[in-house]
């Protein structure tokens, strides 16, 4: 069903249409929703794809991001019309994979990318101030760029950064990074993360060109499936166990995707590094209160099953772990999944929170959550 959804999602994506029938098509999916009010919303975990952005794809080999069908469509009124009829307050503009460092041949490529995609949100932010705020690229793994970067996504007021979960090889976490989050942590940055497709880097050099896909079927499956959820979990152990979250208590830290495939993993790879010596040994005590004070969690996907929606991914998260509300986010995952799908998801999560948690909580997680979350973040750049 996964594989499914995704791919008629693209592909209606691509249907084209009248103006009239577009906007017949969105007055009767906004008169449905007026018949079934939606509860309002933050969506931190929602994507941009501008023109420019679509045209460096294209010429760079991502005509098919991560084995999806096609690069999906996008435009601030196709974001703001998605926005309305799902009652998003607020979207968080970010990149999705493959990224803005779309050639690893090509460092400097990545780098004006990495400009035109921040300053083309920053100023779409500036135009609708309500309606958008900004998770910034960074260009990495090119650390020098990166700081820079960052300085001057400050200036433009962003909300925080949007990170992959690797650069051509380079996990979140790397050693070779280590300045990057320092200066992350010193601004009191929040991290919004993004899986993209697993690769392993060739020799030493942070501006190789040499990498390796790390895809065991090959194109048979596309990326997002479980692939994505793999190198979620990758990348969060990673930061634990080369203990940047240790040296970077500033930072607060989203995972999608409800943690993608870290939660079964979390005991495991805690504890297996107090049985097996060799690497850091981590205190489950103080990763426990890392988690409680560092990590928030969205809840794009999949995430509900059981008739009421009750059961799944979700309530095994919150209750196995006993994960706090105060920690779950909205995520809608635009333009990759679209409007018909938001909605319908939408609903969904309607459903599944309402047997999951009450009105409090429930409000909480839609907007009250990710309120208290960027303001903290507004009163640090």
């Amino acid at each position: 069903m996964f594989i499914i959804i995704f791919i008629l999602t693209f592909l209606l994506a691509h249907i084209t249409t009248s103006s009239s029938q577009r906007i017949t098509a969105i007055q009767q999916m906004t008169t449905t929703n007026m018949t079934h009010t939606l509860p309002q919303r933050i969506d931190v975990h929602s994507h941009f794809l501008p023109p420019f952005y679509r045209t460096a794809l294209a010429a760079n080999g991502h005509t098919r991001p991560d084995g999806m069908p096609a690069i999906p469509e996008w435009s601030p009124d196709r974001h703001l019309e998605m926005m309305k009829i799902a009652n998003v307050s607020k979207s968080i503009l970010s990149i999705s994979s493959p990224g803005t460092h779309i050639k690893s041949s090509n460092p400097s490529l990545g780098i004006d990318l990495t400009r035109q995609c921040n300053a083309y949100a920053s100023s779409l932010k500036q135009k609708h101030p309500d309606s958008f705020g900004v998770w910034a690229a960074l260009p990495l793994p090119n650390v020098e760029a990166s700081l820079a970067e960052i300085d001057k996504c400050m200036e433009e007021g962003v909300e925080g950064f949007g990170l992959l979960t690797n650069y051509h090889g380079y996990y979140i976490g790397d050693d070779a990074l280590d300045t990057v989050f320092d200066k992350l942590n010193d601004i009191g940055a929040t991290v919004f993360i993004h899986p993209t497709k697993p690769c392993m880097k060739h020799g030493g050099s942070a501006n190789t060109s040499q990498t390796t896909d790390a895809l065991p079927f090959g194109e048979q499956y596309p990326v997002p499936i479980f692939e994505f959820f793999f190198d979620t979990a990758r990348a969060v152990i990673n930061l634990f166990s080369t203990g940047t979250v240790d040296r970077c208590p500033n930072i607060k830290f989203i995972i999608p995707h409800s943690g993608g495939g870290l939660p079964p993993l979390m005991t495991r790879f805690i504890q297996f590094s107090s049985v097996v010596p060799g690497g850091r040994k981590l205190n489950a005590s103080t990763v426990r209160r890392q988690l409680d004070e560092q990590f928030y969690f969205d809840l794009a996907g999949f995430v509900f099953d059981g008739e009421s929606g009750g059961k799944g991914q979700l309530k095994a998260f919150i209750e196995g772990f006993e994960i706090s509300y105060q920690k779950l986010l909205y995520g809608s995952d635009f333009p990759f999944t679209q409007t018909q799908f938001v909605k319908a998801f939408a609903e969904r999560m309607k459903d599944g929170l309402e047997n999951l948690f009450g009105e409090k909580e429930r409000e909480a997680i839609y907007q009250g959550n990710a309120v208290k979350l960027l303001g903290k973040e507004r009163s640090k750049i």
